[in-house]
């Protein structure tokens, strides 16, 4: 009986030259394999501009959310493996993100200056091929988009540990805006210096959020060091560069950005920090087979407005995954409801309903109607994406 030879695909028993004769021509297969994803992902790039072409000169967004979902799932689907499924979607969020750029430069402006973990969550949100401009507050972000200064703006709403952004929601009120999309950030906090050493650490800068979410960290191990809230975690690390008895709370890639030291990692008190951020736009995305809508609406001042409208939802099975008030600008004691619903509002199914909400509430305005989001990890080094 002939001996079985060696499979090639278990070089390690080989003599030097063979390993690198097998390697020799792995590495040709692999160049080969390249040279074909190059030629198609050109090809998908001249479909791309033929789109921009055909939308030029029309109000037609570039970005899809809903499209981009159907895309990403279908994939991960079908993808047979061994690459893993996060891995596959990191790759075509890029591809994505060069597509859009491709029909049309997008400008997407976020709470800066850069290295906020809105800045993180844009980009792995919306692929790094847009034009990122930071702002200096959360009410320029939804400036810049009601104006059409930019075509996308990243905000957070809410946050699993601190509760609601209250400013988010009041600025709803101000800015005529919709919401494209959402996405939901694992969030991890790092402690940020130009010290070497813990104990040097006097004065502690963050935003007050990561503040909040950290102050057990805070109290265990810095108690006598002065906490002083910045508007964000990147201006907190700005000021902290010329001063090595002073720290910042941020993320880990934000200390690379500054060449800061990493004194601690994950920081929080509690490891499952999600702030769930929304991609908002000048229009309506005007897509079909959306999962969610929010709305904002205010009650006439009588006993039971509210049970009406809860009572309405109810009768159409609608479930509502968030209700909150917030005072109304310029009337004492008056509020205004921001209300999440799990259904697509827009439907001709819910015209009646629509009229019905209408007519129990003094105004009522859908905000948006958008696909339900990601979770994305954006607290390491690498984004993982769990759908």
């Amino acid at each position: 009986m002939a001996a079985k030879k060696p499979s090639p695909a278990t070089p390690a028993a080989t003599s030097p030259e063979a390993l690198e004769g097998f390697l020799a021509g792995v590495r040709r297969e692999i160049d080969d394999i390249d040279d074909h994803i190059l030629a198609l992902l050109n090809r998908r790039a001249a479909a791309s501009i033929e789109v921009g072409k055909r939308k030029d000169g029309t109000q037609q967004a570039v970005y899809k959310p809903f499209r981009e979902k159907e895309v990403l799932k279908r994939l991960a689907a079908g993808n047979p493996g061994p690459l893993p499924a996060e891995h596959l979607r990191i790759i075509y969020r890029e591809i994505l993100s060069s597509s859009r750029r491709l029909q049309r430069p997008e400008k997407v402006v976020f709470l800066g200056p850069e290295g906020t973990f809105s800045h993180f969550a844009a980009m792995a949100t919306l692929g790094r091929a847009g034009d990122f401009e930071p702002k200096p507050s959360i009410d320029d972000v939804f400036a810049a988009v009601a104006s059409r200064e930019a075509d996308l703006g990243l905000v957070p709403l809410e946050n699993s540990l601190q509760g609601t952004v209250g400013q988010s929601l009041d600025l709803f009120m101000r800015h005529d805006v919709f919401v494209q999309a959402e996405v939901y950030c694992k969030i991890s906090h790092s402690l940020l210096s130009k010290a070497t050493e813990l104990a040097r650490i006097k004065t502690v800068y963050s935003h007050p959020q990561p503040l909040a979410q950290c102050a057990g960290w805070l109290r265990a191990n810095l108690p006598g060091a002065k906490i002083i809230p910045t508007e964000s975690t990147a201006a907190a690390a700005l000021r902290i560069l010329k001063t090595p008895s002073a720290a910042a709370i941020g993320h880990s890639r934000l200390g690379e950005m500054h060449n800061l030291n990493v004194l601690a990692s994950h920081i929080e008190d509690l490891p499952d920090n999600w702030t769930r951020f929304l991609i908002i736009g000048p229009s309506d995305t005007k897509q079909e087979n959306r999962d969610k809508t929010s709305i904002l609406f205010n009650l006439p001042d009588k006993p039971g407005s509210l049970h009406t409208v809860l009572e309405k939802l109810a009768g159409r099975d609608i479930n509502i995954t968030k209700l909150e008030s917030r005072p109304f600008r310029g009337e004492k004691w008056k509020y205004v409801f921001f209300a999440d619903l799990q259904c697509d509002l827009s439907r001709a199914e819910y015209a009646k309903l629509l009229d019905d909400l209408r007519a129990c509430t003094h105004s009522l305005r859908i905000l948006g109607c958008y696909p339900a989001g990601p979770h994305i990890d954006v607290s390491g080094k690498m984004e993982v994406i769990e759908e």
